[in-house]
Order: C-alpha cells, then sequence, then structure tokens
C-alpha cells in the first residue's frame, strides 16, 4: 500500500476513548522517531512512512481490548519493525537490512529523558536531510510535513493548494532526488553544521508563516511550533534554535486574539491580550533566556518578547524594537525588515522618523509593488494628522493585498477616517 494511499493516525476515534487518546498521544512523539530509524536502516523512505503507519493502525485495533502498553512507543516500533521484516522477507532484500531490523529494540522508541543518542541522531538526520537545499523550498517543505510530522499526503496537497496526485508525485521525486543526487543521511558537523542550520531554521519559520499570515492555515504553525521544540530538544546548545522557538511561541501566542467575533483582522494594538497565551509568553521568554549569541532570529525573538509582555499597547518598548531592528537591519538587510524598522522608529521618535526610514526603504525599489509598504505610509500619515491622505493610501493598499481578510482591515481603517 502506498504512502499516499494511507493516512497516518492524527486523531483516531476507536470505542475506547482512553486507548484513542493513547494512540494519538504517542503518534505525536512516536511517529517521527520510527521513521527516522528505519529510513537510517533500510533507506527506504516510504518503507518506513509505511510501516511506522502501520503500527498506528494496529494500535488503534489492539489496544481497545488488550489495554496501552506500558511503553506506546517502544510497542509502535516494534510493530513497525516487524512489519519492515515482513516487508523485506518477502522482496528478498539484503540479509544486513534484516539483521539490522532484527536489532531494534523498543527502547529506541522511549520518551525523551530515556532517548538513546541512536535516536537522537537519527531524528537529526531526517530533519536535516528533508530541508536538504539540493531540493526545492517546496519539497523541503513537503517532504518535512509529510515525513518529520506525518502529515497525510491529502493534508499537505490542500495546504499547499495542489492536487493529492500532485503531491504525490512532488513527495516522490523528492525521495528521488535524494537517491540518485546522494544526498547523505546524516547531521553536518562542525562548520558545516553552521552553514545548513540556517537552512534548516528557514524551512521551520516558513512552515510558521504560512500559517501565521491572514489567510494561512493554521495547522502549518502548530506543526512548525512542535518542530521548533523538538529541535530544540536535540540541540539545546545552538543559540539561535533556542531564539527561532522563542520567536514562534510568542507569536502563536497571539492566535486566539487575532480575530473578532466577526472573523475580521485585528491589529496588534486592538487585541485583547487577557485572549494571549501566557504559557506559551513564559516557554518563549525561558527559551530566549538561553539565547547566547546575536543572530537574525535572536533580534526577532527579542522584538517579539518586547510586544509579548508589555501589559498594554501603548506601553509597548518601541525604543527597545527600535534598536533591535537598526541591529537587524545591519545583520540581515532585506526591505521588509526596513519597512519593519520604518514602523519601529514611527512609534519611537514619531511618525515623521517613521517616513523619513520609509522613504529610503522605497528609494532601490525593494520595496515596489509591495502593498504593506503603502499601508505603513498610511498609518504614519494619520499619525500625523493628515486622515483623509491616510484614508486614500490605505485603500490604495487594500486594492493591492492578496488577503481578503488584509483587504478587509484596511478598508476598515479607511473607513474609521473617513467618520
Amino acid at each position: 500500500m502506498s504512502t499516499s494511499q494511507r493516512r497516518p493516525v492524527r486523531t483516531p476515534a476507536p470505542a475506547d476513548a482512553a486507548a484513542a487518546e493513547a494512540v494519538a498521544g504517542a503518534s505525536v512523539e512516536a511517529y517521527p522517531r520510527i521513521v527516522a530509524t528505519l529510513i537510517r536502516v533500510t533507506g527506504d523512505w516510504a518503507l518506513a512512512e509505511d510501516c511506522a503507519q502501520e503500527s498506528l493502525t494496529v494500535a488503534l485495533e489492539r489496544w481497545p481490548t488488550d489495554g496501552v502498553p506500558a511503553n506506546p512507543g517502544g510497542w509502535l516500533m516494534t510493530v513497525a519493525r516487524n512489519r519492515a521484516i515482513d516487508v523485506l522477507r518477502r522482496a528478498t532484500v539484503e540479509r544486513r537490512k534484516l539483521h539490522d531490523l532484527a536489532l531494534l529494540t523498543p527502547d529506541e522508541a522511549q520518551p525523551e529523558p530515556e532517548m538513546g543518542q541512536d535516536v537522537v541522531d537519527d531524528r537529526l538526520r531526517l530533519i536535516f536531510t528533508c530541508c536538504h537545499p539540493a531540493l526545492a523550498i517546496e519539497a523541503r517543505v513537503a517532504l518535512t510535513l509529510r515525513t518529520v510530522c506525518g502529515v497525510p499526503t491529502a493534508d499537505i496537497a490542500r495546504l499547499l493548494l495542489v492536487s493529492e496526485s500532485t503531491m504525490t508525485r512532488r513527495l516522490t521525486r523528492a525521495r528521488t532526488r535524494i537517491a540518485q543526487a546522494g544526498i547523505p543521511y546524516r547531521v553536518p558537523s562542525g562548520p558545516a553544521l553552521i552553514e545548513r542550520l540556517p537552512g534548516v531554521l528557514a524551512v521551520l519559520y516558513l512552515l510558521f508563516t504560512r500559517g501565521y499570515v491572514a489567510d494561512g492555515e493554521p495547522a502549518f504553525a502548530e506543526e512548525a511550533v512542535r518542530l521548533a521544540r523538538l529541535l530544540d530538544r536535540l540541540m539545546p546548545d545552538q543559540s539561535e534554535v533556542a531564539a527561532l522557538l522563542a520567536l514562534v511561541l510568542f507569536q502563536h501566542s497571539r492566535a486566539d486574539a487575532r480575530r473578532d467575533a466577526a472573523g475580521n483582522l485585528l491589529t496588534l494594538q486592538r487585541q485583547d491580550r487577557d485572549r494571549w497565551d501566557r504559557a506559551a509568553i513564559a516557554e518563549g521568554l525561558a527559551a530566549l533566556d538561553r539565547v547566547r549569541h546575536d543572530g537574525p532570529y535572536a533580534w526577532q525573538a527579542r522584538i517579539a518578547a518586547c510586544h509579548a509582555t508589555a501589559a498594554s499597547a501603548d506601553e509597548t518598548d518601541w525604543p527597545t524594537i527600535a534598536r533591535a531592528y537598526d541591529a537587524l537591519a545591519d545583520l540581515r538587510p532585506s526591505p521588509v525588515i526596513a519597512l519593519n524598522r520604518a514602523v519601529a522608529h514611527g512609534y519611537a521618535y514619531g511618525p515623521a522618523a517613521g517616513l523619513d526610514l520609509l522613504d529610503a526603504a522605497r528609494a532601490d525599489g525593494g520595496l515596489d509593488g509591495y502593498p504593506l509598504a503603502v499601508a505603513v505610509q498610511a498609518d504614519l500619515v494619520a499619525r500625523q494628522g493628515d486622515r483623509r491622505r491616510a484614508a486614500g493610501l490605505f485603500r490604495e493598499a487594500a486594492a493591492a493585498v492578496g488577503s481578503t481578510a488584509e483587504r478587509r482591515a484596511l478598508l476598515d481603517r479607511a473607513d474609521e477616517l473617513d467618520r
């Protein structure tokens, strides 16, 4: 049975609710470990995914009557291993793989504190291989969702706005590319690790932003947060990994407050901060406290922390945010960072300061055709008191923006200024 035809069990529903919950919980932790370990031993991505899924299916059938095992992850690993052995025996594959599979023990799927170094390495190998720069960015995103997160192919297709058959082919091509290009199934070390890690973090942050944008799919953001937590557990000494985790936690903490009762998008200033997830903010602050270097994610996380810890919009520490954007612009210059820097300076030092930086950011054409630059100009002009001009600029931005939710929010701002 092909991977595209079967769905990893994410929210099972057998008669026994306790068993269903146990399978769902075990699948979150065990699925990527099983897949990673079987890929290491067999080198067969499709086989690894199929066997991991088979173990979840068997658990759904047996746990309601047999009871939940003491070590659910180890039980699933054993079932997946035995399934792989059966498949390879029928295919008369080389004896070495069968021997290595037979040596796998349930301990290789134990909970995190008891996890052996081989399992840690397997999961890191899986993440780094899925995010290899030899693969196109869309392939990296899809392969990470499918293989690391266990998201069904049909769901990935829906999230990425393609047909299931197209996504199946895309995943197949990605796996073939890995095999044909001889992409090693390993975590780079030394200078190579430092070189490759930003690419991995970029894929995770892209996943998050795809779920966080106004018309995005929340499942993307949720999976990205889970992956960031996983990577942080596996690489606790990497400062930028902790910074990325802090950043996505701060941003995701506002998920439930970003829309009003009618579903309209709310700006940060208008959100009900009582609805922010304080546990996520606390977790983000703890991660940020472990950041020891000034990388791009570190600066972005510090900016997000200023917003997350402000008691109200009026109490936001804009001068600190402005200084952070100054540092970020020096470290990683881009049109979007320049735009955000203009916003920060506009709130920290007055709208005229923001407009000066906005003009400078636009000078090289990097923001041409970017409707949010017009929206930023509109906000700064409104704060200078020119309501009529600001309303026109908000409508200009609304006409060019692609998101329905953002368009509605911009038009609402224009209408308010016209009153």
